[in-house]
């Protein structure tokens, strides 16, 4: 407790490896680049770097792979999260103590670095009037997660009042996380301004709490349908993936921008399926570059 009071970290809070680094991600603040590009996928990394002009800095462990380098003059840090809130609660945590404390001193720095942080995606789309490959821009993350509980966030009004709206609409079930809204920052309007808009929904997993059965008897048949239906003054959730909302609730805490773009790959209400959707993502990321770049 002492070493709380006095504004030194402790080393059980602050977990850092042998070289100083950041725990998890193995990264110092030079090796993070003010715009950021979350994937999830290891693979997508190289999909994106691969249109650098430079690459300086690569690094793995685990599932995160880092890429630092330079497109068209612009410095961006491309690294994977895997799958799930869960581990943008490690990224975004660990991004932000690799700026914003002096990892030497165990001490918070008096000025903050504010990061832009873009996901590029694959999800699953719950409308049926958007067609496979369109791109969507997520302007609120809608969390089943609960991971924003156990931090102090001060969801806003209008968030708030929108998230009752759609617990209502869900008949949302009390042995359940109470779904929390959390909103997009300005990049959505700059990089996402031509695509699809609405909620995302971010599940706790990929079968059950996505509404699929493979084997095992789901507790609620029909709550993809009731997602589908929902519409506020035209707002609706359009799509079904597991980072998002966890992205944009700590973003907002941490003071970075955040914005997702995903490519529908399914569409949940016709049961339909892309195979091969790498042509789409490869755009999505050429767009996503030159709007950064913009």
């Amino acid at each position: 407790m002492k070493a709380v009071m006095s504004g030194i970290i402790p080393e059980s809070e602050l977990v850092l490896n042998s070289d100083g680094s950041v725990y998890h991600l193995q990264l110092k603040e030079k090796h993070v680049a003010d715009n950021i590009i979350l994937v999830g996928d290891l693979g997508r990394v190289a999909q994106v770097s691969q249109y650098f002009d430079k690459i300086e800095f690569k690094n793995q462990n685990r599932e995160f792979l880092v890429h630092t380098g330079n497109y068209k003059g612009l410095r961006i840090s491309v690294i994977s999260t895997g799958i799930g809130t869960d581990n943008i609660d490690i990224v975004m945590n660990e991004l932000d103590a690799a700026i914003n404390i002096d990892l030497e001193k165990r001490q918070l720095k008096p000025e903050r670095r504010s990061l832009n942080i873009v996901r590029i995606g694959t999800s699953g789309g719950l409308q049926n009037d958007i067609p496979l490959g369109s791109f969507v821009v997520s302007e609120y993350g809608l969390g089943f997660d609960g991971l924003i509980y156990y931090y102090d966030y001060p969801e806003a009004k209008n968030e708030e009042e929108l998230a009752d709206k759609i617990n209502e609409h869900l008949h949302w079930s009390s042995n359940l996380s109470r779904p929390y809204l959390a909103k997009g920052s300005y990049l959505v309007d700059k990089i996402g301004f031509d695509m699809i808009k609405g909620i995302t929904a971010s599940a706790t997993g990929f079968y059950g709490p996505q509404g699929r059965s493979l084997f095992l008897k789901l507790r609620d048949n029909s709550i993809n349908e009731r997602l589908q239906s929902f519409s506020n003054s035209g707002l609706r959730i359009i799509n079904f993936e597991m980072e998002t909302s966890a992205l944009y609730g700590l973003g907002n805490l941490l003071g970075h921008h955040c914005c997702t773009c995903n490519v529908l790959i399914a569409n949940r209400a016709k049961n339909e399926f892309i195979e091969d959707y790498k042509p789409f993502v490869d755009r999505l990321i050429k767009t996503v570059l030159e709007r950064l770049v913009s």
